[in-house]
């Protein structure tokens, strides 16, 4: 089942799947796990276009990426077109690098929907097209334009077509479709027929996200939708050799063994200490506490190590944390 290379414009694109942005969780160290185990591309943590127009610093900050590792897109949101259309001309003016914009149109968070923006413009079908005609002239030509959403509002709002023949037919180059309502959030089994029906309904490639775990669920996914890739987000979190296994089933290779609990550890290690390169150590450790709970996943005594994990206070508790994990295993 070998897939053929993808272009978007002038940019080809590396055999394998997409690493998904989530809110806290893809900051530089862990997008740079995530390329250097084989992810086709990174996405930042979505900024809010609005703000952006007020120069906002810390949004600046989500998109910002010293060394971008692989090929790197930035992802905002918002609700109107001029204002997306100024964003994206202020963050070429602050001389932030990217390969890739992506839109969100699929957050189902209140504090999204709430301004009209995410999978609350599902609703709206029009005005997703609006908004990418508007990034579209902003970005030029030659830089590639996707769009991340979902199948719909709800039950009865399911806008996926429409919506993403009109992100087509105003210069959109991908759509990534994570296969849920925002009703549903995160929690029933993904509907691959309703992904499959955007495909078919659009010329431009398509990614399928949600639920992949393993490669032979990315494979199960393509069969089921037809799509041209996958998109994967939780189901990498403490596990980045996903990407490796996923790249070699598209290609029809030899898969990677399973890590080494050292290896599990020393990617664990590596990352946080980035975490704390990056952002200093008071920034980083509430936030690597949640990183290094997905690195427990299937290790004996996982429950007490998940909570050892949620006490993680300095960059040395993460020593202690592995020699516990070896001490159980």
């Amino acid at each position: 089942m070998e897939r053929k290379l993808m272009q978007l414009r002038n940019l080809s694109i590396p055999t394998g799947a997409v690493f998904a942005p989530m809110a806290g969780l893809t900051d530089a160290a862990c997008r740079h796990l995530m390329a250097d185990h084989g992810a086709a591309w990174t996405v930042s943590e979505m900024a809010s276009a609005k703000a952006l127009n007020f120069h906002d610093e810390k949004s600046l900050a989500l998109l910002r990426d010293k060394h971008p590792h692989g090929l790197y897109a930035i992802q905002l949101f918002g609700a109107e077109p001029e204002s997306m259309a100024k964003a994206i001309l202020f963050v070429r003016e602050q001389g932030i690098q990217f390969d890739i914009l992506d839109i969100n149109m699929g957050c189902p968070a209140p504090k999204i929907t709430g301004s009209g923006a995410g999978s609350r413009l599902l609703l709206d079908p029009p005005l997703c097209g609006q908004m990418v005609a508007a990034a579209r002239k902003a970005l030029g030509d030659d830089t590639p334009l996707t769009v991340k959403m979902r199948i719909g509002w709800d039950a009865d709002h399911l806008t996926g077509v429409e919506v993403a023949k009109q992100l087509e037919a105003n210069g959109a180059d991908l759509i990534a479709v994570h296969g849920r309502t925002r009703e549903q959030m995160y929690i029933p089994p993904i509907d691959t027929a309703a992904i499959a029906a955007i495909k078919q309904a659009v010329s431009v490639p398509v990614l399928a996200n949600g639920d992949v775990t393993t490669a032979d669920e990315a494979l199960t996914l393509l069969e089921a939708t037809g799509c041209d890739g996958v998109m994967i987000g939780r189901g990498a979190l403490g596990d980045p050799w996903l990407f490796a296994q996923v790249r070699a089933a598209l290609l029809g290779e030899e898969r990677p063994p399973e890590p080494t609990l050292n290896q599990r550890m020393t990617a664990l290690r590596d990352q946080i200490y980035e975490m704390c390169e990056e952002k200093g150590e008071w920034a980083a450790m509430p936030q690597a506490r949640s990183q290094a709970m997905h690195y427990m996943k299937g290790l004996h005594g996982a429950a007490a190590l998940r909570r050892y994990c949620s006490m993680l206070e300095h960059f040395s508790d993460v020593d202690t944390l592995i020699e516990a994990v070896y001490k159980l295993q």
